[in-house]
């Protein structure tokens, strides 16, 4: 089986520290863990030495990459992506579907519906889709279209979603002001879907009363949104206070990196979910690219429309492992939770984002400097430097 191997002399992540471990891998599970045990079946080996191996990054909030939109991408233009992920250690993600009509946003969700039920094959796995709207403040639109916006919730627009994307809608980002939206989340629980708060100039007490109806995340705090004023708190204080979890955009640009050290601070190491939010430009050089239906600008790897407003980061998920060690001075072992085991179980992914026996064969090989070596998908190899 393609999916099956031996992997030795790997200083593995295991139990919150590198260990020096042997890790047999059968038919895409994490079958053993040991040390200096022989390869008893066998199996296809692959050797680790001088690498550092870690659970598979986990990206839940990314638009695209390598030259290809979401909003744009067919099937496989979603592939595409799928393999520049791979190159950057993801080896799970979702589509983010940035506010667009009904009509382009269903055949976005066809698109990715196609990909899902094909399987990984060669690629970081497609695990759903994430509409990011169109429940959004048209003051906090940020770099949403504000034509296309809805300022009623309407659940059986969201139940249409989600039949065409054959219950691949995964998670999903309301501002907690729009009418109807408190009453929408526990429906959108009920389908599976993960609902977070963001785009928002929502006061405390909206917020507050949205986490209570089921509301789980925060849609990369600090960004596009009301911030914190000692008189009323708003969306920002109901991130930092309540228990819910918060992305976060590690780029340098988005977030200072004492603004990251803060959200670490207040909210722990557990409840803190890094995320690209990337747009098609990443992985490509300065240029004229799009996010949905806006232009946008690249200059010195700073997207911005052209009104100056800043746009998706062109981050990876590699680099933002690497960012945050250097903002916080911890190592891969403390900080590589907030992209593999939050997102796991902010998304209910019982079987990601650690390794350990019984769980799912998704790793990334990072060499001495953190590059990506190799990544693994269900215990098949989906690149290789």
């Amino acid at each position: 089986m393609d999916n099956s191997f031996y992997l030795k002399n790997g200083s593995v992540l295991w139990n919150g520290a590198f260990t020096p471990l042997d890790m047999a891998v059968e038919d895409g599970h994490i079958t053993a863990l040991s040390r200096g045990h022989p390869n008893e079946k066998g199996l296809p080996e692959v050797d680790a030495a001088a690498l550092r191996v870690l659970p598979g990054f986990l990206d839940l909030h990314t638009h695209g990459a390598a030259g290809v939109d979401v909003n744009a991408a067919d099937a496989e233009g979603l592939r595409t992506i799928g393999r520049f992920f791979a190159s950057q250690g993801v080896t799970g993600w979702l589509c983010s579907v940035l506010t667009d009509t009904p009509a382009q946003t269903l055949w976005c969700l066809e698109q990715a519906r196609q990909v899902i039920e094909g399987g990984p094959c060669g690629r970081a796995a497609l695990l759903g889709v994430h509409p990011e709207g169109p429940c959004l403040s048209s003051e906090y639109k940020g770099a949403m279209p504000e034509h296309l916006l809805m300022h009623t919730a309407d659940a059986e627009l969201f139940a249409k979603y989600q039949k065409a994307s054959g219950g691949h809608v995964r998670y999903t980002t309301l501002a907690p002001e729009i009418p109807g939206v408190p009453g929408l989340i526990p429906r959108l629980n009920a389908m599976g879907i993960v609902c977070a708060m963001g785009h928002s100039g929502a006061g405390y007490d909206q917020c507050a009363a949205c986490v209570d109806a089921g509301v789980r995340s925060v849609t990369h705090l600090g960004n596009a949104m009301r911030l914190f004023h000692q008189h009323d708190p708003a969306i920002f204080g109901v991130a930092l206070e309540r228990d819910v979890y918060v992305e976060a955009i590690c780029d340098g640009r988005h977030l200072h990196p004492g603004t990251v050290r803060l959200y670490l601070k207040a909210k722990g190491y557990d409840r803190v979910v890094a995320v690209t939010d990337s747009i098609m430009a990443a992985g490509l050089p300065d240029g004229s690219y799009k996010l949905g239906v806006n232009d946008v600008i690249v200059e010195n790897g700073d997207a911005k429309l052209p009104n100056g407003v800043r746009a998706g980061p062109t981050l990876t998920m590699a680099q933002a492992l690497r960012n945050r060690m250097a903002f916080t001075g911890e190592g891969a072992e403390t900080v590589s939770r907030l992209m593999t085991a939050n997102p796991a179980r902010l998304m209910g992914w019982a079987g990601k984002g650690e390794l350990d026996v019984g769980k799912d064969a998704d790793l990334v090989l990072l060499d001495g400097d953190y590059q990506v070596a190799r990544t693994v998908v269900g215990g098949r190899t989906v690149y290789t430097r």
